[in-house]
Order: C-alpha cells, then structure tokens, then sequence
C-alpha cells in the first residue's frame, strides 16, 4: 500500500506516518529523501517512481510531500491523505523548530503557502484533531 501524506510545514506529517507505522511497518520517505537512491537525480527519481508503483499493491510505503512538484512522482492507486492546520498553529511549530524566532521572511513564505493544497483531491483529508482509529478505517486497516 502507497500512502501518501500531504500538506504544509509543519501540519504533523510525521507525527501521523508515525502514528499509521505503528500498524503499518511501512518505509517512510520525506521530500526528497529518494535522491539517496541513485548517484543521478534523474535516476533516483525514476527508480524512486518505479518502487511507489509496485507498492500501490505491495510493500507498504509513506511518502510525506511538502512540494507540490512531488506529486508527480505518485502512481495512480495511491491513499492520498491531505493534513490541514490553522496557520497559528503552524506559525507556532515552525517557531518552536526555530528554537523560538520566526523570521519575518519566513512568516511571510508560511502565510503565502497556507492553504495550497485545500483544493486537491483526495482520498481522506484531515484537520489537527483527527483520530488515529478513524485514519486507520479509512484504509481498511
């Protein structure tokens, strides 16, 4: 199974394939993490490409995805869960990450970016309170 787990900075991606690894014992992959596959990017990506496709039905995978130039990288058949947070609650995480100091620059890139992906379609998507036990019957788990 191919799960992929999308959204902003700092909406609990990891906190949820973490979560969903407890059951699943999947590999998790972040961002760009597939360019340890290969010395060539191009390579790595292709081979990265070719491993999510043979997990829509076999070894369980989570992709979490920032970028929206990652979405291109996921075969038809992937869970797709889109995690959401208010931008306070962002602003705050990314805060504490910064050992307390948010940049104006980078306060102003969150807000930019807040909301980019409410319009992309899903399988299941998710807010900061979800429950772990309804994640888990959405993939009939």
């Amino acid at each position: 199974m191919l799960i992929a787990i999308i959204g902003e900075n700092c909406v609990g991606k990891s906190t949820l394939a973490a979560k969903l690894n407890d059951t699943l014992n999947a590999r998790i992959f972040a961002g760009k993490d597939y360019l340890r596959l290969e010395k060539n990017p191009s390579m790595a990506a292709e081979t990265f490409k070719a491993m999510l496709k043979t997990s829509v039905t076999g070894e369980h995978i989570i992709y979490l995805i920032t970028e929206k130039e990652h979405l291109d990288l996921l075969p038809e058949g992937t869970f797709k869960i889109v995690l959401t947070a208010e931008l306070e609650v962002i602003k705050e995480r990314f805060k504490e990450r910064m050992k307390g100091n948010l940049p104006l620059p980078l306060e102003k890139m969150l807000e930019a970016r807040h909301g980019m992906y409410d319009k992309l379609e899903c399988d299941l998507k998710l807010g900061s309170n979800y429950n772990i036990d309804d994640v888990l019957g959405a993939l009939n788990l």
